[in-house]
């Protein structure tokens, strides 16, 4: 059984009314949508982190090289690192990045 009524008056005054709720509903919805993005637009970038670990590929993802936060030649592989893991990581072996040279910038040369 249906709630609509059944006579084609009363059928086209829902529909006329329906039309009208819908279109106030996207109204606010693009509203409330502008104002995110308005909110995201505000929010500063995060800071980016002075130092990245490069993660290998495969089980364990041992560090293979580290870069300065700013190194242009980084990959997804990469993981925010403190500067006493970085001087570790250089003294056990680890690859420093020959493009932004994070050694000479720590004062840790190879």
């Amino acid at each position: 059984m249906s709630v609509l009524p059944p006579d084609l008056p009363r059928l086209r005054t829902l529909v006329t009314y329906l039309r009208g709720e819908l279109s106030r509903t996207e109204q606010a919805l693009a509203a409330a949508e502008e104002r995110e993005a308005a909110t995201a637009r505000e929010q500063p970038a995060p800071e980016r982190p002075a130092w990245l670990v490069e993660r290998g590929i495969g089980v364990g993802r041992l560090p293979v090289r580290v870069h300065t936060g700013d190194c242009w030649d980084t990959g997804k592989r990469c993981v925010p690192a403190a500067p006493g893991q970085v001087r570790r990581l250089l003294a056990e072996g680890v690859t420093a990045c020959i493009h932004c040279r994070p050694d000479t910038a720590l004062g840790v040369l190879e």
